[in-house]
């Protein structure tokens, strides 16, 4: 239902009617009394007929002392003798608040953006125990934003964002119970560090993850001299299965075409393969 400011379109309409009534019954019977009469009713009716929409409430004032909620639906006042509140809205609102080069615990400073999702459940104290609990709100979110980045690490405030924001629902719905008032989530939207911290946080891990590679390297290396030391305790005790390791070896390495292996002599003479090598040779020329 549209309202057009203290006035209502019921009103407007109750008073449209009565007029062209008052109109009506002085053009029939030539008396302007009718005329007047029905401008007198539709006045009264136009400031006493309020609507309140289904996710309102209101409260009614007389003569300054509170008498009670009215809403939803039409309902009417006694105009002069009677007063409305502000129009409180009972669906979920939400509030934007944001802190802006707030320090954190480890001394960061930080640019946060946060979302308080609130609703009013009780008009009648968010109309008679504050001012105007919009701002309060507000105001109290951007406070509390401010009192929870002190109290934490900026590590913590990156990766653990639901953790703050749980924080601060509890910390403000504390304050805001009194005032009838809930809230009943916050969200971190948004958490930003200055640029050159960025470039600086981006070169450590950087750096982490080099050492890191580095260390599993070295392990890797340690792993393999492990292996080689128990192969070599396992070829001690047996030379041929190290000639065969050998001989295995140098097939590997001339097994393609055109490659090319340099041998010691102490080698294929340990290994036995010089009577093999002269042999192959004459077999290859005949």
């Amino acid at each position: 239902m549209r309202r057009f400011g203290h006035f209502s379109t019921v009103g407007f309409a109750v008073f449209a009617i009565s007029l062209v009534a008052g109109a009506v019954a002085t053009a029939l019977t030539s008396h302007a009394t009718f005329f007047f009469a029905g401008l007198v009713i539709g006045t009264y009716f136009l400031y006493a007929i309020k609507v309140v929409n289904q996710w309102e409430r209101v409260a009614v004032l007389r003569f300054g002392r509170y008498k009670g909620l009215r809403g939803p639906g039409v309902f009417l006042i006694i105009p002069v003798i009677d007063s409305l509140s502000r129009y409180v809205d009972q669906r979920i609102r939400l509030a934007t608040v944001n802190a802006e080069s707030t320090l954190t615990r480890d001394t960061v400073p930080v640019d946060v953006d946060a979302i308080v999702f609130w609703l009013v459940w009780n008009a009648e104290k968010s109309i008679l125990e504050v001012e105007d609990f919009v701002e309060a709100i507000t105001l109290s979110a951007h406070t509390a934003l401010r009192e929870s980045i002190g109290r934490h690490q900026l590590a913590q405030m990156i990766t653990d964002r639901e953790s703050l924001g749980a924080e601060l629902q509890k910390i403000l719905d504390a304050k805001t119970t009194a005032w009838g008032i809930t809230v009943q989530s916050v969200e971190i939207r948004d958490v930003r560090i200055p640029t050159g911290l960025q470039n600086a946080m981006s070169q450590q891990a950087q750096a982490e993850r080099e050492r890191q590679a580095r260390v599993i390297l070295g392990e890797a290396e340690v792993q393999v001299s492990e292996q080689f030391a128990q192969a070599a305790l396992a070829y001690a005790d047996n030379p041929v299965a190290l000639h065969l390791r050998a001989m295995n070896m140098l097939y590997e390495a001339i097994r393609d075409k055109g490659s090319t292996v340099i041998v010691p002599s102490s080698a294929v003479e340990t290994m036995g393969l010089g009577g093999m090598l002269g042999v192959t040779s004459i077999a290859k020329q005949q």
